[in-house]
């Protein structure tokens, strides 16, 4: 008897899917929008790292700053994604994206404009708050402008453009820095957002979310930003100010923490993280019981395709992020490459991405979007453990992007269809949170991405480095200080050093130091790739279990915050099917501008206007 009702509602949510009426000409202008404004921002996520050795030399960074310039962005992304996602459902997906678009801009002039650390990493902070404001906004607006087919075409278009963006901006830093300076990479984003804001003021809709329950959730969102931000400091000022026992003097914010101190910073920070994380699923729970808005609704993570979709697109950021990290360094300063020569070289994952996002709908039709997953992430994990036995100081860069290719294959195939997947099971009343909350995890996994990476590199290095110069014959005082300031200086004192030429303080022995230098940064980037590669197992491991929970039914949520209509002021948008709908269930889809009835079988109470 289940198996028949099992089959009924399959029948019935397959034929709802095929009777969606076809979205207008305004909404797929609108996709292409949000979809560009997306792409600025998952751009200037990865245009960074091919000039940042450029940033390096101009503005006087160490690895530690480097860091801070890319993972300072995700984390306060990841931060702010949980409220922001809760805000556009309140206030208006579209408002937001406008406001999103300005505050990202004004951001990218301040990051142009930066003399030093300290300012570019206050600018990409405003960076970071406006695309907090445009990425939520962005995938909630699909998921209520499409249904049926369409939306899986539109998640589809959403999910190629992050990973095809995230392929394209070390190319597009590469040609941005190489013809013009750094500061370009921060500019285009000028022109771009001006272009974006006012094609969205007449192709994309505004939508709402609806009634929520009452109260904002202030606390939550200072726990879970504090609680980040924690976890990330502590795994990127690890290696500099030492894990247990300081090894450095710490300055923030006008105070400095000594090394005489008894115990580092940074075992506290992993403390505060760890306690303020798990306050913060404690009071998220209390918020859902005495039935007042929280910002993360845990009951979602009770659908198996939303908790390990979320755990598998966390590994592939991470994965990700650690590559865009290491390889500009490594290809500009170990095989020294111009910056231009490096995006090449990185757009290969850009043709790998394409295509495989080309091909992402296809495969999804034969093997299903968690089988593609699978998949890709296969596909990733070979790309990576490959490129991570192939890089040594002489590699020739064709030979690099080989690799590369075959990444870029499984990172369009899995991040294409991995937005659907995650969403499909999740009310389209509670979309925004549900896609915010998918941005995040992406988000914390690129912190952690750039984190770990790093990390990883500087602790590498300070084994790597003395060893490569020991065998070239280069020991002493004079050596160590060299491979101690490579390694502050993210592996750009080797670029100084080509300039130098014999005119170094190594005089003849300049040409060995480089080339010692340089295969022992490559030592140190291997290790880095395979840490990474430890997360995309971990992601294919995730992937599997997607799969396997992808086929089961679909447990029954508690009631979520919102049980009303997404509304639109501009104009009433039709119910949105999803699979487990009381229409569907009833072999009738509902007419076009008819309530929505709530999605989960059998649970809720039904629905109430739009407000």
């Amino acid at each position: 008897m289940s198996s028949n009702n099992a089959n009924q509602n399959t029948n019935a949510a397959a034929q709802a899917e095929a009777e969606a009426p076809a979205p207008s000409k305004r909404a797929w202008l609108g996709l292409a929008v949000l979809s560009a404004g997306l792409g600025m921002i998952v751009l200037d996520g990865t245009i960074v790292g091919v000039a940042l050795p450029d940033i390096i030399l101009d503005l006087k960074l160490n690895i530690t700053d480097a860091q801070w310039v890319n993972s300072l962005y995700a984390m306060l992304l990841a931060a702010l994604l949980l409220s922001t996602g809760r805000l556009s459902d309140r206030w208006g997906r579209k408002r937001l994206f406008l406001i999103g678009i300005v505050i990202f801009v004004g951001g990218s002039l301040y990051a142009a404009m930066s003399a030093d650390a300290g300012h570019l990493i206050m600018a990409r902070a405003v960076q970071a708050v406006g695309a907090a404001l445009i990425m939520p906004s962005t995938l909630s607006s699909v998921n209520a402008m499409f249904r049926g087919k369409y939306r899986a075409a539109a998640f589809g278009v959403w999910g190629a453009v992050i990973s095809g963006a995230a392929a394209v901006g070390p190319l597009a830093g590469g040609a941005l820095t190489q013809w013009g300076s750094w500061e370009w990479i921060f500019l285009v984003n000028i022109p771009l957002g001006a272009i974006v804001f006012v094609a969205a003021l007449f192709t994309v809709v505004e939508s709402k979310g609806g009634k929520s329950r009452p109260g904002a959730d202030v606390d939550g969102a200072l726990l879970s930003g504090i609680g980040f931000a924690a976890l990330v400091f502590a795994v990127i000022e690890g290696p500099e100010i030492g894990w247990w026992k300081p090894t450095a003097e710490l300055h923030i914010f006008g105070l400095t923490w000594p090394t005489t101190a008894p115990i580092s910073l940074v075992p506290i920070a992993i403390v505060v993280a760890i306690g303020t994380l798990t306050l913060f699923v404690i009071w998220e729970r209390h918020r859902a019981k005495v039935r007042r808005s929280a910002l993360l609704d845990l009951e979602l993570f009770r659908l198996p395709t939303f908790s390990w979709g979320n755990t598998t697109a966390a590994m592939v950021a991470v994965g990700e992020f650690a590559i865009l990290f290491v390889l500009p360094l490594y290809l500009i300063n170990a095989l020294g490459l111009d910056v231009m020569g490096a995006g090449l070289i990185l757009a290969a994952m850009a043709i790998g991405a394409f295509v495989s996002g080309a091909m992402a709908r296809h495969l999804a039709a034969r093997f299903g979007s968690p089988g593609t997953v699978l998949i890709g992430l296969g596909l990733e994990l070979l790309g990576i453990v490959v490129l991570a036995f192939t890089v040594t100081a002489t590699t020739p860069g064709w030979v690099i992007a080989i690799p590369l290719v075959v990444y870029g294959l499984g990172l369009g195939l899995a991040s294409a269809q991995l937005t659907g997947t995650v969403l499909r099971d999740v009310p389209v009343e509670v979309s925004g949170q549900g896609s915010a909350t998918q941005s995040t995890v992406r988000q914390i996994g690129s912190a952690l991405g750039t984190a770990f990476a790093g990390t990883a590199l500087s602790v590498s290095l300070a084994f790597t480095l003395p060893a490569a110069l020991s065998k070239a014959g280069l020991s002493g005082a004079e050596a160590d200080t060299l491979a101690e300031t490579t390694r502050q200086s993210a592996g750009s004192t080797i670029t100084q050093l080509r300039e130098q030429g014999a005119h170094s303080a190594f005089g003849p022995d300049t040409a060995k130091a480089i080339e010692a230098l340089s295969q022992g940064f490559s030592d140190g980037s291997r290790l880095a790739m395979l840490i990474a590669s430890v997360f995309l197992l971990l992601g294919f491991v995730g992937a599997i279990r997607l799969r396997i929970s992808s086929n089961r039914p679909v447990p029954v949520l508690a009631e979520p915050d919102a049980l009303v209509d997404d509304v639109q002021p501009d104009g009433p948008l039709p119910a949105v099917d999803i699979a487990g709908t009381a229409a569907a269930a009833a072999g009738a889809a509902e007419p076009t501008g008819a309530p929505m009835t709530d999605p989960r079988a059998g649970g809720g109470a039904g629905s109430g206007a739009g407000g």
